[in-house]
């Protein structure tokens, strides 16, 4: 078993250090992971700017880049003939529930893997600052040993958000689909020395749909909420109306 490690909180990141010693054991563990915080830059790609890999102290390779970056990077160029059959990420500074997997660079990360065809899970903790990061560790622990424990088949993508208990890890799964958020409370701007605007994104908004079967509403409920994702953004269900109104420019190209 080959498994590749990243995450969005950089390399030196207590959470990928924990995600890292829960992984001893099951198998070749490489790491490459971003040289600072890349919180939020999604699926982003550094494709106007050369990047950099050099190896940190604690032994992960490191890129001066986003999330993406380093899996993509890792995948095409530095594993070489090393493909690996697992691709994790985390674990997380914050959820990344609802909306804000959209956003989230933690997700990205096991999305690369998941693009490239190999089975990819992202692991979150609910609240930020590391609290009972042991348990969480071993909760993501279970998982994996878990998925491990039957044949991967086809490439599947998960996002995993644990609480942050000490019992995390004895804690029940629960198979969720994505809440959702309000809008988030908007910028908030500063003048900096220079006499100059400045603007900080606001934090996330308010939880709008939460109910029994979304993530939020497992987390809450003292559960490892566990949704499986995939990369399809097209409206399946819409793509007849749009057929009926556009079928007549379409035509008249």
């Amino acid at each position: 078993m080959r498994i590749l490690i990243a995450n969005d909180d950089g390399y030196l990141a207590p959470g990928l250090s924990a995600l890292v010693q829960a992984c001893q054991g099951l198998g070749d563990i490489e790491v490459i992971a971003p040289e600072q915080n890349a919180s939020g830059t999604s699926n982003s790609l550094s494709l106007h700017r050369p990047l950099s890999v050099h190896r940190g102290m604690n032994g992960h390779r490191f890129v001066n880049g986003t999330p993406v970056d380093c899996v993509h990077l890792a995948l095409t160029t530095l594993l070489g003939d090393w493909r690996p059959d697992l691709v994790l990420s985390g674990i997380n500074n914050g959820a990344n529930m609802g909306d804000d997997t959209i956003y989230s660079g933690t997700v990205a990360a096991a999305t690369e893997g998941y693009l490239f065809g190999i089975p990819a899970i992202a692991f979150s903790q609910v609240d930020r600052d590391w609290g009972e990061l042991d348990a969480a560790a071993r909760a993501a622990r279970r998982v994996i040993e878990h998925v491990l424990s039957q044949p991967l088949g086809a490439p599947f993508l998960l996002n995993v958000n644990i609480p942050n208990r000490s019992d995390a890890d004895q804690l029940p799964w629960q198979v969720t689909r994505l809440g959702k958020r309000h809008a988030n409370a908007g910028a908030h701007s500063q003048v900096n020395p220079r006499g100059e605007t400045m603007y900080w994104i606001g934090p996330p908004g308010d939880v709008r749909e939460a109910g029994e079967g979304t993530d939020f509403f497992a987390v809450a409920n003292g559960r490892v909420s566990i949704t499986p994702l995939q990369v399809d953004l097209t409206h399946h269900g819409d793509l007849d109306r749009w057929r009926m109104r556009l079928g007549s420019a379409e035509g008249s190209q």
